[in-house]
């Protein structure tokens, strides 16, 4: 699970952002804390975010850093951009000196303020045309129980491109997230540990059933057989599988058991069968 610190660094990675150290007075001496202000060209804003390490007074400082916020927006004077990739008119470039701040301000903190205290710093800000955004750790539980993959994609490489990755877009689209080695594998993953580690952690593995699966005898039919096993121990079906280009005779010889199992076509579409995949996921999850 991410911690609330990993999500504050890659939450608004895609815009541009400048940082600057600033002390907040506390009982307990200075604070030091390095709000960003985000330079978003997309939406023509500017937002402020900042991480408050775990404090007794973070009350305090989020009260003091709303106070300051013109102090902390003039960070983006040391960050001027000129936008022009995707505008082909020079009148419509955006010099970010030039855009407004949204009024919007996120405080990403590892001690969260009491309810009366938020509610205060809330009305605080608002009568200075702020609204401020907390999250703690409920939004890094929620964030790691949504990302958390509910379902594996076995396939053969070969079939990738027509059906895996179309079904793993297909599902992320519907809010169902899947371990797919494109979207789960980072540089240095040891592959066979993050595949084994995939194929334990989901509930369902969908298995995509082709003449490239089942002629390869290599990391498919490895996959296979650890997806066989554990419905054999967790005595659970686990496999949803998704032909293509296959006869149930074929799929028999490759393994009996498999060719008993109701399958998905390909061949109904791709929207059919991610629905089917979906709806099937989600049910399991509830149980």
């Amino acid at each position: 699970m991410a911690s609330l610190r990993e999500y504050y660094e890659t939450d608004f990675s895609r815009v541009t952002n400048s940082a600057h150290g600033v002390e907040v007075g506390t009982p307990d001496g200075p604070f030091a804390l390095t709000p960003r202000v985000h330079i978003d060209d997309v939406a023509n804003a500017v937002f402020v975010s900042s991480f408050l390490p775990a404090s007794p007074h973070t009350g305090k400082v989020c009260r003091a850093l709303v106070e300051n916020i013109q102090l902390i927006l003039a960070e983006k004077n040391n960050l001027q951009m000129l936008s022009h990739f995707d505008r082909e008119d020079p009148e419509d470039w955006l010099d970010s000196m030039t855009l407004q701040f949204a009024g919007r301000v996120f405080f990403y903190c590892e001690a969260m303020p009491d309810v009366n205290d938020r509610r205060e710093i809330r009305q605080y800000a608002k009568l200075r045309g702020i609204h401020v955004i907390f999250r703690g750790s409920a939004y890094a539980s929620a964030r790691a129980k949504a990302e958390r993959p509910l379902a594996f994609i076995s396939h053969d490489t070969r079939d990738k491109d027509l059906i895996a990755r179309p079904i793993a877009v297909g599902l992320l689209k519907r809010a169902c997230p899947v371990w797919f080695d494109e979207y789960s594998l980072k540089v240095g993953d040891r592959l066979r540990e993050s595949i084994e580690h995939g194929l334990k952690e989901c509930k369902k593995c969908i298995l995509v059933i082709s003449p490239n699966l089942l002629s390869n005898s290599g990391w498919s039919r490895a996959e296979f057989n650890s997806v066989f096993t554990r419905e054999i121990i967790e005595r659970d079906d686990v496999i949803l599988p998704v032909w293509h280009e296959v006869t149930a005779k074929k799929v028999y010889e490759y393994s009996p058991t498999l060719a008993d199992r109701f399958a998905l076509d390909w061949k109904s579409g791709e929207e059919a069968v991610v629905s089917k995949l979906q709806r099937e996921i989600l049910r399991t999850e509830e149980k």
